[in-house]
């Protein structure tokens, strides 16, 4: 594959999984059965402010990269485009999805925002260009303190969660699934997704995952 195909199959790869993250994140919201930990903060904030969910995203995401500075974080690409597109997505999708009343419908529209979300982490963290704001809020709290990023991920995103069930996120079935769910399966499509690196003689060859893959926009 050439240079240049490998460019756009990588922005094709960002901006899809990007697009579909927020769609993703809008099918957990309909369904109403909880949320993923940093949508029940917006969800929470959005209650609050009477914005839309995706607007509170954006704001947040805006927000968390400006935390970057201090933490010395060089954003990327797909740093800045997640901070729109996703909020955009999301907001989207929710304006044309019908309302979900029923256990019968909503069950599946957990399930299906779960296993997409793993498709779009999976398909923008391999397309490269930088993690999301909030994994790199998370990567420069690891460097900066010298904890693990496991305990830099525990304590940012219960701090979120718990925040943003008091502001009045939900917290359910989905959001425990969630959590069990999404690691196994972004790894797995990361596999799927990954581009193949560019050698230094010019040959292909397969490149490892992602670093910074933390599994959140």
């Amino acid at each position: 594959m050439s240079t240049q195909a490998r460019l756009g199959r990588r922005l094709i790869q960002l901006y899809a999984g990007l697009a579909l993250y927020g769609a993703s994140s809008a099918l957990l919201v309909e369904a109403g059965l909880g949320l993923e930990p940093w949508n029940v903060l917006h969800q929470g904030l959005a209650e609050l402010t009477g914005l839309t969910i995706g607007v509170v995203s954006i704001v947040v995401g805006a927000a968390v990269l400006l935390l970057w500075i201090p933490l010395r974080q060089r954003p990327g690409l797909g740093t800045v485009s997640n901070v729109f597109v996703v909020g955009l997505a999301m907001d989207g999708t929710l304006a044309v999805l019908p309302d979900a009343r029923t256990l019968a419908v909503r069950i599946p529209l957990m399930l299906a925002g779960i296993v997409l979300n793993g498709v779009a982490t999976g398909l923008y963290i391999a397309a490269r260009f930088g993690p999301g704001p909030r994994d790199g809020l998370m990567t420069g709290l690891h460097r900066r303190t010298g904890r693990s990023i496991r305990l830099m991920r525990t304590v940012v995103e219960v701090t979120v969660v718990v925040t943003g069930f008091l502001l009045g996120g939900t917290i359910g079935i989905g959001t425990l699934l969630y959590a069990v769910a999404i690691g196994p399966l972004a790894q797995l499509f990361l596999r799927v997704f990954d581009v193949p690196a560019v050698a230094a003689g010019g040959a292909v060859v397969a490149a490892g995952t992602p670093e910074g893959a933390i599994l959140r926009p």
